[in-house]
């Protein structure tokens, strides 16, 4: 397994000493570091600081929102930041849910999620491939475009920049059955969220994995933390749970609450769902099983996590994506994995 660096998306500030840690990480021999975005600071942005005060390590989105920029905004941004890197990019990709997509973006969700995102692919690998004006006859990234409140004076384009890599990865954020197969078929790589290396979850990712082609990417977020106490490590990680499970999406249509179900936890999904949006956030946090948050996560003293590491070696995943910020976990994971 390779590893990655998970650095997220910034709170009310930049995250201080990002950038150090992301030379540390790569130093360490770390495969990649990885920003993310959500309502506030973008993904693209800290990894082109990152890039100048680095040389080797991948840099990833993960993930960036399709609704934050149409899919030849976004290939603009994977061309220029792979140039100015060297051909260090690796482009996550992720659809968000309805409160964002509608709430912060303004733009409706999509009534065929896959489709939405197959076309957005689409449009960005002929980008990415220069071969001809990009064109789509699609239902929601039509190019050019085609609505009734247009000029009808559209013309398909070519980039003007000459792409680096034709073949720059394209990795999607997927959570459904279905949603899991598409991007087998269509991506490079898939970023699970949630992932659970457990013998009884294999039946979730098995059957969409048999059909992905050599080099295909698994590379899942795992929360990461040495420590002395396994439930003092676990903590932040059930409080983070509790909001997206909880928070991160409306009461009808959460797809991290869902996930979370197909995964056994149904009864407390829905608990933990109903506790937070009644505005009983503490105990929708409480009510995160500790079991589930242990099964994603790498937490404890180091003789745990080196065992734990055996079930993961023995799962799909090519790349392990840690999320912490603590210099001695990512120094650990290194000397137990590389």
């Amino acid at each position: 397994m390779r590893l990655g660096l998970v650095l997220g998306y910034w709170g009310a500030a930049p995250t201080p000493g990002f950038v150090e840690l992301a030379v540390e990480a790569e130093r360490l021999g770390y495969d990649s570091v990885w920003t993310a975005e959500a309502w506030g600071s973008d993904a693209f942005t800290p990894l082109t600081w990152i890039a100048a005060h680095t040389s080797r390590i991948q840099l990833g989105t993960g993930v960036a929102q399709m609704a934050a920029r149409t899919p030849t905004a976004t290939a603009m941004h994977a061309m220029t930041l792979d140039h100015l890197s060297g051909g260090r990019l690796v482009l996550g990709l992720g659809l968000s849910g309805p409160q964002v997509v509608e709430g912060w973006y303004g733009r409706p969700f999509p009534r065929s999620p896959l489709t939405s995102v197959r076309e957005y692919v689409d449009v960005i690998r002929q980008v990415l491939r220069r071969e001809k004006p990009v064109t789509l006859d699609g239902a929601y990234h039509p190019l050019p475009y085609p609505g009734p409140d247009g000029t009808g004076l559209g013309k398909p384009l070519k980039p003007i920049l000459h792409p680096l890599r034709a073949d720059l990865p394209i990795l999607l954020g997927a959570e459904g059955p279905k949603n899991i197969a598409q991007t087998v078929r269509i991506a490079d790589g898939w970023l699970p969220l949630y992932f659970s290396p457990a013998p009884e979850r294999a039946a979730l990712y098995a059957e969409p994995l048999s059909a992905a082609r050599p080099g295909f990417t698994v590379a899942p977020l795992v929360h990461a933390r040495v420590c002395d106490d396994v439930a003092e490590g676990l903590a932040p990680i059930q409080a983070m749970l509790g909001f997206y499970i909880g928070g991160m999406g409306a009461r009808g249509r959460n797809f991290h609450a869902d996930l979370m179900a197909r995964m056994g936890f149904e009864a407390e999904a829905r608990q933990i769902q109903q506790l937070f949006l009644d505005g009983r956030q503490a105990e929708a946090i409480a009510a995160v099983p500790a079991a589930f948050a242990d099964e994603i996560s790498l937490v404890g003293p180091r003789e745990r996590i080196a065992e734990r590491l055996d079930a993961w070696r023995a799962s799909p995943v090519t790349d392990l994506l840690v999320t912490s910020r603590d210099p001695h976990t990512l120094r650990t994971l290194a000397e137990l994995v590389l």
